[in-house]
């Protein structure tokens, strides 16, 4: 069986190609034009990660909301577990990029971070 996967890793977006064995073993990989490539499909398709991206409300702050992300990336099958968490957080103003939003999100050592400043409103 054959997987192709796209490398994300740099502009080269090469097509690597997975040969799996029948319980999804991973027998050959081609196609990818550096190491990175190698690392990045065999990571895609055995454990597949994303940061998480969103936003969430804040109180007393010259905007309603603030852009967040994870500070590292989680699990795929994760993502949806954290947007649902991610709806139930209010922060108050002021905030300063960086900042950490909540601490160990969803128990897995990674923490939801502000990815810009938020001045108070007058």
């Amino acid at each position: 069986m054959r997987k192709h996967i796209t490398c994300t890793v740099c502009p080269l977006s090469c097509d690597v190609v997975l040969e799996l064995g029948k319980d999804g073993e991973i027998l050959s990989l081609t196609g990818n034009k550096c190491k990175r490539g190698e690392v990045y499909a065999s990571k895609e398709h055995t454990a597949p990660e994303r940061t998480l991206t969103s936003i969430v409300r804040v109180k007393g702050g010259v905007l309603p909301v603030l852009p967040v992300r994870t500070s590292r990336p989680i699990p795929k099958d994760k993502l949806k577990e954290g947007m649902l968490e991610v709806a139930k957080v209010n922060t108050q103003a002021p905030i300063t990029m960086g900042d950490v939003i909540v601490e160990d999100f969803l128990h897995l050592g990674v923490d939801l971070v502000a990815t810009r400043d938020l001045e108070t409103a007058n």
